[in-house]
């Protein structure tokens, strides 16, 4: 009966949720969407994560303030400012920009193109970091206040290792891998990075420094050695980062938003947010022409279905992701389609079934693949259709190799009092008990297993990119490899963003060259009522967890499985 009236209760509960936010969603329909002055500064307020898949909208003015914004929502918008009169001049104040290499270069791409559209671009900064710095220089004049710190001291990758904590609970995970770098069970089965995971890092570090040290010393005008000296010795009180030239001025807020109406002309400015500015821009009149291109949005770890039939909304679910293939397929007003992938992997076989429809579709329109922050292991598997790959210098990318991961949990059973007995009919019915460590005979069958889906990863690898199989395999074995470094060896077509992207599927669909393109998102934005009525099961968990569990599915490691994942969860700072 208890249970009973809970279930009555929650259930009453979600129906007056629905209900507040019906009435509000119809509140905000008849609102005046903002309006753009015509003398305005557009502040770019850049705050938390910046993500490739629209999120679900929320017509509660309080949580839509915390909704990320998209990398396309903010590319258009500031393409648009670029030659909107209305904008006279933009203003960046970062927060934390939650951002991978990739995302930083496309927006430093676009802070780079209102700069040299002729527009005053300032920055003020407020205890920024490397990365918002690296944004910073893109703009003519860099501010930050008298009393404030410049927390730029060059970088540093992270990587945890959990072991010792598994030793504690008498919890082992057991891996089986192709490829002497594919170290993905690292984090679990050692306390500390391998020779191999040391190699990788360091080439990954070297490439990603250099990069920051040469964009800053242009940005800045000095040299990359006086850069690099510099950092040395940060990070910076404001008044060192003054004297060092880092920084062009000590002012606070008020007194940066004079100095830009001063070099917009003299006059007052209006400030419109870019969350206002992205907002006014959807709601103006359609300028673009009929020509239009899907831009699809892979993003997130790679998994098929899960259980009861539901679909992994944060992550890249195969049955959802076919669907959204196929129905750019075979709309016929869609020109082409730029696929882009912001994924570290996942499951092998429903990479294996995104790749298939990844190339009917490559079969039917033209295409394009444009890398994110990350398209490595069956983020690049599914990328191989042999259409133009186009990547940052910072995106983390190959990694083409195998691993089968499988979570033991005898020990901690036991610790807790429980105890397990099982039947088998069949030599390997055990081989994926969580109760059962693998004993030789089956770890030699997962080896020949995870060997041929290696051997079919790089056979795949090799005809998309017209190469043999010897050529491809030595750039294989589970290495990690920056866009810069993979553009070397011929993983990659170009390096470039998004421009870059628009450009190459124009010449493939024969799009003239100076009709308008409108860019299509699928998966289209959602709002959260459609969600919550939605199957979707999704799982919260705070802070660390939450992110090791959005990349690494547990439902992909707990039964057992072949994996097509990036070895590590990588965080260069």
């Amino acid at each position: 009966m208890a249970k009973f009236f809970l279930g009555l209760l929650a259930g009453l509960l979600l129906a007056v949720l629905c209900a507040v936010l019906l009435v509000v969603a119809a509140v905000r329909v008849g609102e005046t969407p903002p309006v753009v002055a015509s003398r305005s500064v557009l502040v770019l307020d850049l705050d938390g994560d910046i993500v490739e898949r629209p999120p679900a909208t929320l017509p509660l003015p309080f949580l839509e303030e915390r909704m990320p914004l998209t990398v396309t929502s903010l590319w258009r918008s500031l393409k648009e400012a670029a030659t909107d009169s209305r904008i006279k001049a933009v203003v960046f104040m970062p927060g934390r920009v939650g951002a991978g290499w990739g995302k930083l270069q496309e927006l430093r791409g676009s802070l780079e193109g209102l700069a040299k559209s002729g527009k005053p671009v300032f920055a003020f900064l407020r205890t920024a970091s490397t990365r918002e710095y690296y944004l910073a220089t893109a703009a003519g004049r860099v501010y930050m206040p008298p009393e404030d710190m410049l927390d730029v001291k060059g970088l540093r990758a992270e990587l945890t290792f959990f072991r010792g904590t598994l030793d504690k609970l008498g919890a082992q995970v057991e891996i089986v891998h192709a490829g002497k770098y594919k170290d993905f069970g690292d984090t679990f089965t050692r306390t500390s990075m391998s020779p191999e995971t040391r190699e990788v890092l360091d080439s990954i570090l070297d490439e990603l420094f250099a990069h920051t040290v040469d964009t800053i010393a242009a940005g800045r005008k000095k040299t990359p050695a006086e850069i690099r000296a510099t950092l040395d010795d940060g990070p910076f009180l404001s008044r060192q980062a003054l004297e060092k030239g880092l920084v062009d001025g000590l002012l606070y807020e008020d007194q940066v938003f004079s100095e830009v109406e001063k070099a917009a002309g003299g006059g007052r400015l209006s400030r419109v947010r870019v969350r206002d500015y992205v907002r006014a821009r959807a709601a103006g009149p359609d300028s673009k022409g009929k020509e239009k291109v899907a831009f699809i949005v892979g993003e997130g770890a790679i998994t098929g279905s899960l259980p009861g039939g539901a679909y992994a909304e944060t992550g890249l679910s195969a049955p959802a992701f076919i669907k959204l293939l196929r129905q750019v397929a075979e709309d016929g007003s869609i020109r082409g389609a730029i696929v882009r992938v912001d994924s570290p992997g996942g499951d092998s076989f429903a990479s294996d079934e995104i790749w298939r429809e990844m190339n009917r579709l490559s079969g039917r329109k033209p295409l394009i693949i444009s890398m994110s922050d990350e398209a490595a292991s069956g983020g690049y598997y599914v990328s191989m259709t042999g259409d133009p790959v186009v990547a940052y210098p910072g995106t983390l990318t190959g990694s083409i190799g195998v691993v089968y991961g499988k979570a033991s949990l005898r020990g901690l059973y036991q610790k807790l009092g429980i105890s397990k007995e099982i039947l088998t009919r069949g030599r390997f019915a055990d081989i994926d008990s969580d109760y059962t460590p693998l004993d030789e005979a089956a770890r030699r069958k997962l080896r020949d297993g995870v060997d041929d889906n290696y051997r079919v990863f790089v056979e795949k690898v090799a005809a998309a990119r017209k190469r043999k199989f010897a050529e491809i395999e030595p750039l294989a074995q589970g290495r990690v490899w920056l866009g810069s470094q993979a553009r070397k060896i011929g993983l990659v077509d170009e390096l470039g963003g998004l421009d870059r992207a628009v450009e190459l599927i124009r010449e493939r669909a024969r799009i003239p060259a100076g009709a308008p393109v409108t860019l299509v998102v699928y998966p289209p934005q959602r709002s959260l009522i459609e969600r919550l009525m939605s199957r979707t099961v999704q799982a919260s968990a705070p802070g660390l967890l939450k992110d090791i569990l959005r990349r690494w599915p547990a439902q992909l490691l707990a039964p057992g499985g072949y994996l097509r994942l990036v070895p590590y969860q990588l965080q260069v700072q």
